[in-house]
């Protein structure tokens, strides 16, 4: 191992090349990667930065209004405000308290470097390479999540966690919102739905600190928010290049530009986020090992998350080996362990022989005949899943949690 950098631990061996060799990290290793921050700000969008370590920064903008609306008692009657306000283009409603005006004015604004060519590229990728990025952004990412200790607790210990349904497919708005052409534009829903999404945050923070669960740093810490980042946009970048997806040089600068401006609407500093791929795989493999590991929160998260994509696959949820050998092949052996996955004698290695043959033919790599029939099987889940997770976002909404879990 003395030879070996961390990004060539993370990248060798696996199912997917993306994580799975994690499993030559154990959780005390990994807190030892811990330290000074390293990351240079000079690869960021930035191009430079302030030195500042993103483990302890958050929102100094959103954070203290959140809690001075929590203090005014006003959350109930500003979630019914906001309940409506659904569209980019789309005026704030009269009597929202005029500082959370004012921060949403600024906050729904797009940066300077925003591209609409390539955000219009992007929206095309989306078209075109869908199911593989549902898979690995939803399905994959949703497995990472539950194996990143902070944010498993997070999830867990907030209102979120006692209805995991309704928590994701809140989460999963913004997959659905990014997706359509001129999504950040008038008419479309991404501003609305990421500012949103940075209100729930600010929330979530000045809430924790008062669960009697809830120990350490306040969560959703700038590092906090990179780590999940990395399991969306690099891990997914990874995996498709992993699949040998068919990827042009423009797709490819495309993709990173709306999930850079998916970063920056959020509220993650332009000087932590990455400005290229090469930049972003390093950052990824300095914060995502420090940052994983088992919880029992996890485990059980991971549990209902897997329920629910057999359910969706079959009633009664028949298909969980299947589901489990799929979970298991996205995130590595090492992930899977840390959330309680099963090992599936039979089907772990089909999937592993099936997946990469189904990618192939849909990329016109190779030929009908060559495709196993289990491919099939696998081919009509992430149809359902795909059908699922994009036709929810569009039916439910986002609001500013009042409480914690209830006990």
């Amino acid at each position: 191992m003395a030879e070996l950098s961390r990004r060539d631990v993370l990248i060798s061996g696996t199912a997917m090349g993306a994580l799975g060799a994690l499993g030559m990290i154990s959780p005390a290793q990994a807190d030892s990667l811990a330290g000074d921050w390293t990351w240079p700000a000079s690869g960021s969008i930035a191009g430079s930065g302030s030195g500042a370590d993103p483990r302890w920064v958050w929102d100094e903008v959103a954070d203290p209004l959140l809690a001075s609306l929590f203090d005014r008692g006003l959350i109930p009657e500003v979630n019914r405000l906001l309940y409506d306000w659904n569209r980019n283009d789309q005026p704030l409603p009269a009597g929202l308290p005029e500082d959370l005006r004012a921060f949403i004015e600024q906050a729904r604004q797009l940066p300077s470097w925003a591209d609409p060519a390539k955000l219009d590229a992007a929206a095309r990728f989306h078209a075109l390479k869908g199911n593989y990025i549902v898979v690995l952004t939803i399905v994959g990412a949703g497995m990472l999540a539950t194996a990143i200790p902070k944010e498993a607790r997070a999830v867990y210990y907030s209102a979120g966690g006692a209805n995991l349904k309704d928590r994701i497919a809140k989460t999963n708005i913004l997959a659905y919102a990014v997706r359509p052409q001129n999504a950040w534009g008038a008419g479309g829903t991404a501003v609305v739905e990421a500012v949103k999404t940075r209100l729930v945050h600010a929330a979530v923070r000045h809430l924790l600190k008062s669960s009697p669960h809830w120990s350490g740093p306040i969560p959703i810490s700038q590092e906090d928010m990179l780590v999940t980042w990395h399991t969306l946009a690099t891990y997914s970048m990874r995996g498709m290049r992993d699949w040998k997806v068919r990827i042009s040089s423009a797709e490819s600068a495309a993709y990173l530009h709306s999930v850079q401006m998916l970063g920056h609407m959020l509220g993650i500093r332009d000087e932590f986020l990455p400005a290229t791929w090469d930049t972003s795989y390093t950052q990824s493999d300095l914060v995502l090992p420090r940052n994983m590991g088992p919880t029992p929160e996890g485990v059980e998260l991971n549990a209902i998350l897997r329920d629910m994509l057999a359910e969706l696959t079959s009633p009664g949820g028949v298909d969980k080996p299947l589901v489990n050998a799929f979970a298991r092949y996205l995130t590595g052996d090492q992930v899977a362990g840390w959330n309680g996955i099963r090992r599936e004698p039979l089907w772990d290695p089909v999937i592993k022989t099936a997946w990469p043959l189904l990618v192939q033919f849909r990329e016109g790599v190779i030929g009908l005949p060559l495709v196993p029939a289990a491919a099939w099987l696998l081919d009509e889940m992430v149809k359902k899943w795909t059908t699922y997770y994009l036709t929810k976002g569009a039916q439910t909404k986002i609001v500013i949690p009042t409480g914690n879990r209830p006990s």
